[in-house]
């Protein structure tokens, strides 16, 4: 029997089972063997495939420090001789998905290793790391660990074996961006016209070249006269009253909140703080105006640079928003904001 192939697993501070945001910093650390949804990852391989070690970093450390990690984490990979790295998954957590995305595109690029991950479609990750990996399309939130860990394990022991896989949407994977040239039983011709007939009959077909959909956002005209415009703050970073009076979640946000600040010079930490799940707050909450620049505003309102600061101040939260929900949100405050008045807008963002 064949020996199993060896593979290396990348996990960030919380699903290595060290601690939650409070454990960011953690740094670069290693042991033999399966941890934390390794265990679970292990079990999909069965006896094809061993997890040989697993490696992990804080996400803020990975960041932070991202060239010193990553050399870090290559040293430790290199070592354990292995014939695939998989990396998560990250599902839709930003910071996580990108690391995963950087550390799998060195490894890919410096040691020749292919790299299996998996991540909610929209995780900024996708974007970073898609040429260099295979990256299994997941679930928003960790609850779909069960259906990622099996599509996983099947590209690494592919992909170990040396096996060519074949289209992302066959194969399970997303689309990588490169197209491999083969010969098909019927050539494009007849492919094509089969694909029309389908069409016009309503009949299911799979177009040989999708084409990539971009939202086209017209940019609102300039402020023509901002000495005399009223100027609204708006923010996704979760700037609330101490005690959250109005239950705003941290990640996945169901709604938009605003609150009055007419009449209020500055954001007193004793008074706000943020609730954002997706990157850690410490200095937020230290001072608000950080990432809600009120008392930078007051200062032009006082000077006379900008009209009138509108009284209210809109919130919500941006973290593993669904793309649908946040336009409507969107869409909300600026039909709030238009029977307000306002002719200007500052949108702050993490």
């Amino acid at each position: 029997m064949a020996e199993p192939i060896r593979i290396v697993h990348y996990l960030n501070q919380f699903f290595a089972g060290i601690g939650g945001e409070e454990k960011g910093d953690e740094p670069v650390g290693h042991r033999g063997g399966p941890v934390g949804p390794g265990l679970a990852l292990q079990e999909a391989l069965g006896a094809e495939g061993r997890i040989v070690a697993t490696v992990w970093c804080g996400d803020n450390r990975f960041h932070e420090m991202r060239e010193t990690v990553v050399s870090d984490l290559l040293r430790l990979i290199e070592a354990e001789a292995p014939a695939v790295l998989i990396a998560g998954p990250a599902f839709n957590a930003g910071r996580y998905g990108t690391a995963c995305a950087i550390l799998g595109s060195a490894a890919a690029q410096k040691l020749d290793l292919p790299v299996v991950t998996g991540m909610f479609p929209e995780n900024p990750g996708v974007e970073a790391g898609r040429r260099d990996m295979y990256i299994v399309p997941t679930a928003a939130a960790a609850t779909g660990m069960r259906a990622a860990l099996p599509v996983m394990a099947r590209l690494a022991l592919r992909l170990g074996r040396g096996e060519s896989l074949g289209p992302g949407d066959i194969e399970g994977y997303l689309p990588r961006g490169s197209r491999r040239n083969f010969f098909d039983a019927e050539v494009g011709a007849e492919r094509m016209v089969a694909m029309l007939l389908a069409r016009l009959r309503g009949e299911p077909f799979r177009t040989e070249l999708p084409l990539p959909r971009f939202d086209r956002v017209p940019p609102a005209p300039p402020v023509r006269d901002l000495p005399r415009a009223r100027l609204a703050l708006v923010t996704e970073a979760g700037i609330v009253p101490q005690g959250n009076p109005d239950g705003l979640e941290s990640w996945r946000a169901t709604k938009w909140v605003k609150y009055r600040i007419a009449g209020l010079d500055a954001l007193a930490p004793e008074q706000f703080t943020s609730v954002h799940g997706g990157f850690d707050t410490a200095r937020i909450r230290q001072d608000p105006h950080r990432i809600v620049p009120l008392d930078v505003l007051r200062e032009l309102e006082r000077e006379g640079r900008i009209g009138r600061l509108h009284e209210d101040l809109y919130v919500t939260v941006g973290n593993v928003a669904p793309v649908a929900r946040a336009e409507r949100f969107g869409r909300e405050i600026a039909e709030d904001l238009r029977k307000a008045g306002v002719q200007a807008v500052l949108l702050t963002a993490t």
